[in-house]
């Protein structure tokens, strides 16, 4: 069982910075990839990042509205993720959850992931 718990969510003013964790139970972290979505209140939940299992150079992808502002990074040995968010912006406001799946690579699609965290809240105020 794959157990993934995120925190760091807040409520910040725009141009303003998060750094989202999402700790796993999982003990073969190594043979996973990894993901950030979020969704916002009345929307669908879209993806937001990920990152390969071996977070090699270049392995971390990103959604065209968030590219520049946000870095995802994986850290095989304490076992967690995370999402650093800068220049944040109102419509960056959601539900921000990591999701998982024994794989190389990730996909960016629901569908893609086995496995979910309950999510943390970021409220951006302009």
């Amino acid at each position: 069982q794959v157990r993934l718990m995120e925190s760091g969510g807040d409520s910040v003013q725009a141009e303003g910075f998060l750094r989202l964790s999402c700790a796993s139970s999982v003990i073969s972290y190594n043979m996973y990839c990894m993901g950030w979505f979020r969704q916002a209140p009345g929307k669908e939940r879209e993806w937001v990042a990920n990152i390969d299992r071996d977070c090699a150079d270049g392995s971390a992808r990103y959604a065209d509205s968030v590219k520049g502002r946000f870095t995802i990074s994986k850290d095989n040995v304490k076992r967690t993720l995370y999402l650093q968010m800068n220049s944040l912006k109102p419509e960056d406001t959601a539900m921000y959850y990591c999701a998982t799946v024994r794989k190389s690579r990730c996909g960016i699609l629901r569908a893609d992931y086995h496995y979910w965290g309950q999510g943390t809240m970021v409220t951006v105020s302009s």
